[in-house]
């Protein structure tokens, strides 16, 4: 079998040949009347019309003066039936090519063709080639099937062939555009508006994360990467907007796992006026619009649980449910010592860094690896919750509400704190924990205090990822994003073709 450079040099040859003959290889104009799936759908309208396709060439077959040549755009195949005395000319200006210059094309090169609409003798319906162009020249080859491209490594950094081989991933990010644009769609019927906000920020908060630091030369100053929408656009309810949301990025200097990455894609909405008993029943009838949107059901078998959005929501009390589960815990006036045992027990991380928060949090975690759902957990420990309104009937606990299925977390959403010197004091707290050593805490925010200063509205807000895509979609969180974070590689093969690049 040829290696890479062997093929490449032969594509090179030919590229030059092209070249030579006064042939633009990589021509900026390309025509197209109608796709290849149309051709066929309306074989019965088309037939013996002129239309003209374009494609990636995926197998060429020339047999004296006849040739067949099969191409692909993004959704199908079709195949051209070429004539040598049937052809145009060829006409180096326009990039055009007679069938004498029919071996100078490869797999993987672009093409347009204009010819009639017929079926071959065997019955495949095909374009009877008049014309043909090139549009780009390739030089390395496109595996030619997914058993020639199964390293899961080389698919992750070489995405753009991923695709190509496997179909299936491409129309995962086709699924995963229609999630998004569902949730606009919902969110944008109910009169919230999208107002896209910073990335950088003087100080990170909204969520228990270590940010990225970046510098920016202009102010001298370092900023942070966001790790939640959350504070800025509580200071547009703030200036006066009433249902607001962004949709964007978000960067949390984490570990990789099956549910996180670095930086993914997220949704946070705040709605003035409503509390977090208007927040779910919003947030439901959200989440089974898009998931139907996206996946036409809401019947689901997700890491080996079966799981029915359309069935009523359980509310489970988070202090109850961690009472019921390790043996009366009080998590309100329990100790550090006793989550720590609790921890070991379950065989579960201790961390030296560990404070109350954080231990009770791995706790239910390991509760919530094993809950179908749907369920809201609510009354979350006001310690847990820094930016959440207080129950008034049970001020040891917040209006926060999270949505559990399939053992993940799928949104967090709260009644909003407004009130300036509580939220002061919660941000002490935090910073309190930040000098102890827990790097996730958030950061004193006062800019934000003083915002509440000058008066914010009540208010329910509620974000999600797209972590909510890749459970649905069953598949971890590399493979749910086109284009994963790795460690910068270059092989040895790309090393020696561009010498002059000192890789």
């Amino acid at each position: 079998m040829a290696t890479i450079e062997e093929l490449r040099t032969e594509r090179l040859r030919k590229l030059a040949e092209l070249k030579r003959l006064g042939i633009n290889p990589y021509p900026a104009r390309a025509s197209r009347t109608h796709t290849l799936g149309g051709v066929k759908t309306g074989f019965n309208e088309l037939q013996h019309s002129q239309v003209t396709v374009v494609g990636r060439i995926v197998a060429i077959r020339k047999i004296g003066k006849i040739a067949f040549i099969v191409i692909k755009d993004m959704n199908d195949t079709l195949q051209l039936f070429l004539k040598a005395d049937e052809m145009d000319k060829f006409v180096a200006a326009e990039s055009m090519l007679s069938f004498k210059q029919l071996p100078l094309l490869d797999t993987g090169d672009f093409i347009e063709a204009g010819g009639e609409v017929i079926k071959t003798e065997t019955g495949e319906i095909s374009v009877r080639v008049r014309y043909l162009r090139l549009l780009t020249k390739t030089l390395r080859p496109i595996p030619l099937s997914r058993e020639g491209f199964t390293n899961k490594e080389e698919r992750l950094r070489r995405r753009y062939v991923d695709m190509n081989v496997n179909p299936e991933v491409r129309e995962r990010f086709i699924r995963r555009s229609r999630f998004w644009s569902a949730t606009r769609k919902y969110l944008d019927a109910n009169d919230f508006i999208e107002i896209n906000i910073p990335v950088l920020e003087h100080t990170t908060g909204g969520a228990d994360a270590r940010p990225f630091v970046t510098h920016m030369d202009a102010l001298n100053q370092d900023f942070y990467l966001r790790i939640s929408h959350e504070l800025p656009l509580k200071r547009l309810l703030g200036a006066g907007f009433e249902k607001i949301y962004d949709i964007g990025p978000r960067f949390r200097n984490e570990n990789y796992s099956d549910e996180h990455l670095p930086e993914h894609i997220a949704l946070e909405w705040y709605w003035a006026f409503a509390d977090w008993q208007a927040g779910i029943s919003f947030q439901e009838e959200l989440f089974k619009q898009v998931i139907n949107a996206t996946f036409a059901t809401l019947k689901f078998e997700l890491n080996g649980m079966t799981v029915d959005l359309d069935k009523q929501w359980e509310q489970w009390d988070y202090a109850d449910t961690i009472s019921r589960h390790y043996n009366g815990l009080d998590v309100f006036n329990c100790s550090l010592e006793q989550i720590t045992q609790l921890l070991a027990k379950n065989h579960l991380e201790v961390a030296q860094s560990d404070n109350r928060a954080r231990g009770i949090d791995k706790l239910w975690k390991n509760i919530r690896k094993d809950i179908a759902g749907p369920v809201w957990l609510v009354n979350t420990p006001t310690f847990i919750s820094p930016l959440a309104k207080v129950n008034p009937d049970r001020p040891q606990t917040t209006q926060r509400f999270q949505a559990i299925v399939a053992g993940s977390e799928i949104s967090n959403g709260f009644s909003e704190l407004n009130d300036p010197l509580e939220q002061y004091n919660r941000f002490l707290d935090q910073q309190k924990l930040r000098n102890e050593g827990d790097k996730e805490a958030m950061m004193m925010d006062i800019d934000f205090v003083e915002m509440l200063e000058y008066g914010m509205p009540p208010a329910c807000g509620l974000g999600f990822s797209e972590r909510v895509f890749w459970l649905f979609e069953g598949v971890s969180a590399r493979e749910g994003v086109p284009f994963p974070q790795l460690r910068y590689e270059i092989d040895q093969t790309t090393k020696d073709l561009y010498p002059e690049a000192k890789l």
